[in-house]
């Protein structure tokens, strides 16, 4: 497919651009919140701080697309993402998936093929149903807006059976629809190389997977394994310095643009406005660099000192993303001849 789905419809591949493939605009736990509701969460001021930092993302730093990987389990909900992105500038692809580490809800137990009650509907895996609905259909509430990526999870207890059923909801969705898969790792585990073997073992088409979190290691080898069999990786967290410093984050990606692999990496922040876990005024002190503009104020000034060339940033920011997104070679020629052929070296 030569096109990505986005809050306000499909766009082509030329209008994908310069792009920030892992971040989050607001994270919650809606039952939580409905009987202890956070002091810091007020919907209009949310939304009206999201609305200004993303149009200044795009006029003031060339930022042309926003992946919002928030899905259930994260507490996702379209209807407040779509006030966000009414009349922006700027392009937000959402994502289908659920996130947990370990345990689904008891409905997907109930609701499963061979549960309680999945046994007397005859139907497919509620999982599976609703990633493939979210992509083809749209999801529920949104008039229509369909997710343009998948994402998953494994974390310290590895690929429970939970875990595992997610992803085989996820490998089946990407099967039907084409979209890729975003994943959250927890490199103290080298979840990355788990998740590949499982994918692999899984008929999911490794080129269409971006394995996540990995710029939270320093380990060369370990991410070179990973880019080596074929997955695109995610140095997805700049600014998030109590996992690990910016200082070493851009060591390991100079070192890897020196050694030739900036067509498998995207990069990102993993940064939002609001997250019931770690809320605005936490991160204000003690994290005041955990933002959606570090890279394009702090990052890439940085590593063009060290030697990254504008063809490498564009590699990772511009073609990576159209590469992923629409899983078409010819239209990612194109975006890279047009890009590349304006001048940038």
């Amino acid at each position: 497919m030569s096109t990505v789905n986005t809050v306000r419809g499909p766009i082509d591949s030329s209008e994908i651009g310069t792009t920030l493939m892992h971040e989050h605009l607001f994270a919650h736990n809606p039952e939580l919140e409905q009987n202890l509701p956070h002091p810091e969460w007020d919907e209009g001021v949310m939304i009206e701080k999201a609305r200004k930092s993303l149009t200044s993302l795009h006029e003031d730093k060339g930022i042309d697309t926003f992946v919002d990987l928030t899905v259930l389990g994260l507490g996702r909900y379209l209807p407040t993402v779509q006030k966000v992105g009414e009349g922006l500038p700027l392009n937000i692809v959402v994502a289908t998936g659920y996130y947990t580490a370990k345990d689904l809800p008891t409905f997907f137990h109930t609701h499963a093929p061979d549960g309680l009650v999945g046994k007397t509907l005859g139907g497919r895996d509620p999982l599976e149903a609703m990633f493939i609905d979210d992509i083809v259909r749209g999801i529920p509430g949104t008039d229509g807006v369909k997710a343009g990526i998948i994402k998953v999870v494994s974390d310290e207890h590895g690929m429970t059976a939970d875990v595992q059923r997610v992803f085989t909801a996820a490998a089946r969705a990407q099967a039907e629809t084409g979209v890729p898969i975003s994943t959250h790792t927890n490199v103290a585990f080298a979840n990355g190389r788990e998740q590949q073997k499982w994918f692999r073992s899984n008929g999911v088409d490794l080129e269409r997977t971006v394995i996540g979190h990995c710029g939270d290691s320093t380990d060369l080898d370990y991410l070179k394994e990973i880019m080596d069999n074929g997955s695109t990786i995610g140095l997805d967290r700049f600014g998030m310095e109590f996992v690990l410093d910016d200082d070493s984050r851009i060591d390991t990606l100079v070192a890897l643009l020196e050694q030739g692999y900036a067509e498998r990496i995207t990069i990102s922040h993993d940064a939002g406005f609001f997250s019931i876990n770690t809320p605005p005024s936490f991160r204000t002190k003690h994290v005041p660099n955990w933002h959606h503009h570090r890279i394009s104020d702090h990052i890439l000034p940085e590593i063009r000192k060290r030697g990254a060339t504008e063809q490498q940033i564009t590699q990772m920011m511009v073609i990576n993303p159209v590469r992923v997104l629409t899983g078409d070679a010819g239209a990612t020629a194109a975006v890279a001849a047009t890009v590349l052929g304006a001048g940038v070296s």
